[in-house]
Order: C-alpha cells, then sequence, then structure tokens
C-alpha cells in the first residue's frame, strides 16, 4: 500500500536547521510524529489531508502534493563536498552560490553535481550539469522529458549561465528534438559566456561511499550520517537535533538521495555532546551497508518488504555487496542503482485464484549506473529465487573489479555540433599576435570547429587554435581565390 505524501522542496538538498526545525513545526501542526525524506533530496510529509490552510504560517516552505508533480526539487551534490573526493574548485560555497541563481521553483529535474563524487547521482535528470576541470565551467547534458537518453550539449556552460539556461529550456515554446537545434535555440535566445571543452568528461570508477556515523575530516571537525531503516525520522529527535546546531554553530543540513541526512562541521569539541544526543534518543549511527544502499518509492510497504526480505538472505549467509547498489521499481524511469529488480504489473485473478508477483533483475553495464545502460539478468522469477540471483550478481561484481577499474573508459563529451551557414569565399579573420587565419570554409580542427560554421556564429569564449588569442582581438581579412 501507498501512502500519499506532501513535499517540500529543499533547493539542492540543503537547508539551515532553522528551516527544518519550521518544517518539524509544520508537520507536528499537521499532525505527524515523523517526516520522510524523498530521492531527489526533498522533504516528505506522510499525510493525506491538505496542507494549504496550516503552510499559509510558513510562507517560504514550498509545499504540494508529490502526485501533482508540478515543480521539481534540485539535486545537487553539495552533501558530497569537503567530505567526500571532489573537484579543486568546486567548494561548498560555490554549490551555494549557483543554487542562489535559481531563484523560481523548477518545471524539469536539474542536477548540479561533481562528477568526482559518487553519492550523488550525474544523469538522472532533465538538466544535468557536471563539474569540469575548468574552474567555474560544467558539461552540461540534457533529457527532455520526450528524450530517451541524456545528450552531451557541444559547449561547456559558465555557472552564472546556469540559471538563466534552464529558465529558457523551461519556456520552450517549440519541441526540440535534439542537441543541436537546442544549441541553435540558447544560441539564438541567449548571449552566455560558454567555451569548448578541451577533455571529455572523466568519471570515477572507486566504490559508493559508506555514508553514515560520525567520521572525522579535517584536522579537529566530524561529519555525522544519519540513516533511519523505514525511512521515519521522529521529529522530537529532528527538533532536538536543530537545538543542539544552533548551540554547536552548524549552518547547514544536506539530505542526501539515500534518503538519509549529514551535518558537516562538528568540532571535535562538541563530538561527545552529539554522540549524548544519539544515545538518548536511541540511535543507531552504523547500519550494515547491506542495507542502506537501497532506492524504493516512498512510502511503499510492499516494497519495503521486499527490501527487508532480500537484506535478511544477504545476512543470514553472510553476503559482501560493499560499493554495490540496489533498487525497486515497477517503473521505466531513469534509475540511479548498480543491480535493479523490477516489478512486473501485477497479473488479473484468474477465477478464484491470484497469480504471485513476478520480477526481473537487471544490473548496470560493469554495475556502474552512470552509464545508464541496464542488462537484464533473469526475468519473470518469483520472489523467493532474488536473494540467490543478487547474490550472484554481487560476486559477478567483485569478479569483475579489476576489468571494470581496467577499462577505465571516459565519457566522451561529442565535438561541438554548430550551426553550418552560408560563408561567403572571402570571408575570414586573422589573428593579430600568431597570424594565423580563421575560414569558415574549414573550421578549426584544433578547437573542433566543423567546416561551414562563419566566424561571428562562433562561441564569444573562442579563442585562436594556436596561440588563444581571444575572438575579439581578430581582424576581418579578405582570403585572395
Amino acid at each position: 500500500m501507498r501512502q500519499n505524501l506532501q513535499r517540500i522542496l529543499v533547493k539542492g538538498g540543503v537547508l539551515s536547521p532553522s528551516e527544518l526545525k519550521q518544517i518539524v513545526e509544520l508537520a507536528e501542526l499537521a499532525g505527524l510524529d515523523a517526516l520522510m525524506f524523498g530521492s531527489r533530496q526533498d522533504i516528505l510529509l506522510p499525510t493525506d489531508q491538505d496542507l494549504s490552510s496550516i503552510a499559509q504560517d510558513f510562507p517560504q516552505l514550498s509545499i504540494e502534493n508529490l502526485s501533482a508533480n508540478v515543480h521539481q526539487n534540485i539535486l545537487c551534490s553539495y552533501v558530497s563536498a569537503d567530505i567526500f573526493p571532489g573537484t579543486a574548485w568546486l567548494s561548498s560555497a560555490m554549490y551555494l552560490y549557483v543554487l542562489e541563481q535559481f531563484a523560481e521553483p523548477q518545471k524539469l529535474e536539474i542536477n548540479i553535481t561533481d562528477p568526482k563524487q559518487r553519492l550523488v547521482p550525474l544523469f538522472t535528470g532533465h538538466l544535468n550539469f557536471i563539474a569540469s576541470n575548468i574552474e567555474d565551467y560544467w558539461h552540461f547534458y540534457v533529457r527532455l522529458p520526450h528524450w530517451t537518453k541524456p545528450e552531451a550539449f557541444p559547449v561547456l556552460i559558465y555557472s552564472w549561465d546556469m540559471a538563466r539556461i534552464a529558465k529558457a529550456i523551461e519556456n520552450l515554446e517549440e519541441n526540440i528534438a535534439d542537441i543541436p537545434s537546442l544549441f541553435n535555440y540558447l544560441n539564438r535566445t541567449l548571449e552566455t559566456n560558454s567555451r569548448v571543452p578541451q577533455e571529455p568528461l572523466q568519471l570515477p570508477t572507486y566504490s559508493f561511499p559508506y555514508y553514515e556515523g560520525m567520521n572525522r575530516f579535517n584536522v579537529d571537525q566530524y561529519w555525522l550520517g544519519l540513516y533511519w531503516r523505514n525511512n521515519r525520522y521522529d521529529l522530537n529527535f529532528l527538533k532536538a537535533m536543530c537545538d543542539l546546531c544552533f548551540e554547536c554553530k552548524i549552518g547547514k543540513i544536506c539530505i542526501t538521495p539515500w534518503k538519509s541526512f549529514i551535518v558537516k562541521g562538528i568540532h571535535q569539541r562538541y563530538e561527545m555532546v552529539w554522540q549524548k544526543l544519539l544515545g538518548r534518543f536511541g540511535i543507531n549511527e552504523r547500519h550494515s551497508s547491506l542495507e542502506m544502499n537501497w532506492h524504493i518509492p516512498a512510502s511503499d510497504d510492499e516494497a519495503m518488504d521486499l527490501k527487508r526480505f532480500i537484506v535478511r538472505n544477504f545476512d543470514q549467509n553472510d553476503i559482501s555487496t560493499y560499493g554495490l547498489t540496489f533498487g525497486i521499481t515497477s517503473t521505466y524511469s531513469i534509475n540511479f542503482t548498480s543491480i535493479l529488480i523490477q516489478r512486473n504489473p501485477q497479473p488479473r485473478v484468474v477465477q478464484h485464484f491470484q497469480v504471485r508477483p513476478t520480477y526481473n533483475v537487471l544490473h548496470a553495464k560493469n554495475f556502474d549506473p552512470n552509464t545508464l545502460e541496464y542488462l537484464t539478468y533473469a526475468q519473470d522469477v518469483d520472489k523467493i529465487e532474488l536473494p540467490g540471483l543478487l547474490m550472484e550478481l554481487s560476486r559477478l561484481y567483485f569478479d569483475g573489479l579489476g576489468a571494470v577499474a581496467k577499462e577505465n573508459k571516459p565519457l566522451v563529451v561529442p565535438k561541438p555540433v554548430l550551426a553550418a551557414h552560408s560563408v561567403s569565399d572571402n570571408e575570414a579573420y586573422r589573428c593579430p599576435n600568431c597570424l594565423s587565419v580563421y575560414d569558415g570554409r574549414y573550421g578549426d580542427a584544433l578547437r573542433g570547429i566543423p567546416a561551414g560554421v562563419a566566424f561571428a556564429e562562433l562561441p564569444e569564449d573562442y579563442v585562436c587554435g594556436v596561440c588563444e588569442t581571444e575572438k575579439s582581438a581578430f581582424i576581418g581579412v579578405r582570403v585572395e581565390q
């Protein structure tokens, strides 16, 4: 049975203790004793009642029925910053600056992520901004709602253009079918500070991290990750935790996509105080990774029972699943787990007999969910067969770990797809420093510019392929035939 849910958008999964405490107060007014977290770093209230009258006292909160699906939460890897491997220039502060640009609720799913972390998915949004090695620039992968898979944009996006680009795509009135059409539309609509990528997007090969418990980082600080098996977080505990955050001068709480949360920046002098808080509420802070790395639909009792059944079997057989993630789904949406259990549609009742449900088992290519490519391992199997099949897959994963790391093929960003225009035979521009000539009839192979692209249509951040002189310095010349 699935319960109706009210959703509170939490931009990037980042909120202050005071904001969380307000949400707790709203939940109490709704007669709840717990709240839940969603897989897009949002907060869910398990209630069927209309909260509009209560919400009037909390105008700063964006609340809607989850089933309405009008607005989407921005997914962000801020939660990983400072505590897991990351891109050097992408600091916690940088994430917050970028998130501030998105002033209004979004209609499309947006992911803003660091490719060097594994906790937050890179490609599950409609608009996926993935940090590049160049400071303030992002790879951009687009999967509009009517597209089947993410496609690479031909240029890197500047940090301060991200929100404008997202807004322009949301306001599309024409049916854009592919990246070249979208690229040309945005070129007509916006002036941006984009640049051509110098190298392909590289994805990590290390295992999924353990993200729970009290863990030291830096010299004198800790981060705390907390996870509830049933995804029902006690309101009394959350209130006490927010008060302790105030006392310890902690400004942010981070929700993960795995229905848990992380508190960073706990100074070592407060470690014992936090341990006492956890002890006072009887909180287990070291769950087995067997049960933590799961994506299951929120408030879905059948999926939760199936997960418990499988985890129990894993535990009894002393199976390791370190580095693997699991999901249970009945849809064909974009997923982010190494192994996927797909529920088949419930068969109709045949006379007086109810046919038992069956499942398909799939796994991501190389067990890497960022590939978004799933291979079928078994079809139409009974529930009792699932633990054994998943144990087989876990052994296959560990057997192939070395081969996967050796392969380590980067996700290749295609060369820029720029619009070809009618280029005059005499139209060319010369670099004033090295005297090399840009002739639109031939393009610039060093910069990935194909033949047929006029100089005026080059990105504003185009630079000379030889000496990197800026486009604005080029001088128009006539080419003799």
